[in-house]
């Protein structure tokens, strides 16, 4: 099934951190600032949504708002901003920026540290999946958030098995089961969040 793609008069793809007008501006005044400013935007949006944090009883990872920030940016900025956004998150909290869960700041024996590695997959993926379209439609935007919520998961609880020393069952059960509730919700909000913002932007350009 063809996708529906922006494209600029270039021919390059677009997503929506290109149309939204505020933002248009950086992106007429040159390439480099435009995508520096988003980068540096989405890092702070990422670390912002990470302070809201509930701890979970027995688990060390918390329920916050991190993971719907990450993929917001990555959707919102596409494959290649979306995943230098979450490296720099990722380095300037191992450096000591405390915009991790609830204020902290990391190191290589966190046990939510695979987590953070997956969100550079994920911002990637999902970014690249926006640019193919897949952020116009509710069950598109749905399926996204599902897709990019899986490369996390799938970074994240083998490393946190492996650093908390957990067996396999209860490094699912904390680390992917007690969160699925929360997931489902952030992701019916990025269904009606997406697509609608794209109809205000009222930017839609067929490709292939």
């Amino acid at each position: 099934m063809a996708s529906t793609v922006a494209l600029d008069p270039r021919g390059e793809r677009l997503v929506l951190a290109d149309l939204v007008p505020v933002l248009r501006g950086t992106r007429l005044r040159g390439a480099r600032l435009h995508s520096a400013a988003l980068v540096l935007g989405g890092a702070g949006l990422t670390g912002l949504a990470a302070q809201i944090s509930i701890p979970v009883h027995g688990s060390p990872v918390p329920v916050t708002g991190q993971t719907f920030g990450v993929l917001l940016v990555g959707v919102a900025l596409g494959a290649r901003r979306g995943a230098a956004s979450m490296a720099l998150y990722l380095l300037a909290g191992l450096l000591g920026v405390p915009w991790f869960a609830g204020g902290s700041t990391g190191s290589i024996h966190l046990a939510t540290l695979g987590y953070l590695v997956g969100f550079i997959l994920a911002g990637a993926l999902v970014g690249r999946m926006a640019e193919r379209g897949a952020d116009r439609s509710p069950w598109r935007t749905a399926l996204t958030m599902v897709v990019g919520n899986l490369v996390i998961y799938a970074c994240g609880v083998p490393y946190l098995a492996l650093s908390a020393h957990l067996s396999a069952a209860a490094a699912l059960h904390y680390g992917l089961t007690v969160f699925l509730l929360g997931d489902a919700l952030k992701i019916l909000l990025a269904a009606g969040l997406l697509p609608a913002a794209w109809k205000l932007v009222g930017r839609h350009v067929v490709g292939d």
